[in-house]
């Protein structure tokens, strides 16, 4: 049997029945067919995923479980490993595919043979409805100067050729659980280079039970130090992103009374009322 194009891989970890089911139906309803769908549980005591697993009767998923607890980093390892596909799609057990997902990047990376990692905006909801769509920047370098200060390649989102995997022997970095995506793509900056679809192809769950929630000053300092490390690494990209923020700050604001909007001065432009861009200043 010839290996697959893309490999979809994705942790469980106590997912919430409906949300588990809603992720794999998503990934089983893609346009683009050629994929293998890794699923692998890091909590091996949850028989109930085993059984909501079973309930699909597709070849293309192929079902693990890790014998004990081995947390975040460790299981996404361990998915790479087994992956037999060109294209690595990161999926995460309670986001949501659109059915154009892996049609679209793996056109792409056929296109882009330079681009190693591509990702795509992603759209958060609740269970109320959609809220709003994470932006991001669309080239390369764009990319690596906002990475300096911020990560901004959708993890749950992205396509990562395997070979970076295997040729750098890269992996996930369990120190830096739970913003080990933020690790990978710092550890890439200098091997690849990236690229994020402006559009809408992963929908992302906010709901107050996860990781993201729940860790989050764990995830800030991991984040905090990670971009510190960036930017002693590539201190080029760290001054355009000192530049970017220098030139994007309101440096003069009028208000009538200290109360009513009149004018502002940012990016160079002067706005009446505060919103209304009048004409652009060039400053000597």
């Amino acid at each position: 049997m010839n290996n697959p194009t893309v490999s979809v891989l994705t942790p469980i970890y106590n997912t919430r029945p409906e949300y588990l089911r809603e992720c794999i139906e998503s990934v089983l309803g893609q346009t683009f067919t050629d994929f293998e769908f890794i699923i692998l549980n890091d909590s091996p005591n949850n028989i109930q995923l085993d059984r909501i697993v079973a309930e699909y009767n597709d070849p293309r998923i192929r079902y693990y479980k890790n014998d004990r607890n081995m947390g975040i980093s460790a299981s996404r390892n361990r998915l790479v490993e087994l992956a037999r596909g060109r294209y690595l799609a990161i999926f995460d057990h309670d986001d949501v595919c659109m059915p154009e997902r892996l049609a679209a990047q793996v056109d792409f990376l056929d296109k882009n043979p330079d681009i190693g990692v591509v990702s795509a905006l992603m759209q958060v909801f609740t269970n109320s409805g959609p809220k709003c769509i994470l932006h991001a920047p669309e080239y390369d370098t764009d990319i690596k100067v906002m990475l300096t200060r911020d990560c901004c390649i959708a993890h749950s989102a992205a396509m990562i050729r395997r070979t970076l995997f295997t040729d750098n022997h890269i992996e996930y970095d369990a120190y830096c659980s739970p913003a080990e995506d933020y690790r990978l793509w710092a550890r890439l900056m200098g091997i690849t280079h990236f690229h994020n679809i402006q559009c809408v192809l992963v929908r992302y769950r906010d709901y107050p039970e996860q990781t993201s929630v729940r860790v989050r000053c764990q995830m800030r300092r991991c984040h905090d130090a990670i971009a510190l490390d960036i930017q002693n690494r590539y201190p080029a990209y760290w001054r355009e992103m000192r530049r970017s923020d220098n030139a994007n700050i309101t440096v003069f604001r009028l208000r009538l009374f200290g109360r009513i909007p009149l004018l502002k001065i940012k990016n160079n432009r002067i706005y009446l009322f505060e919103c209304i861009p009048v004409f652009k200043v060039k400053w000597r």
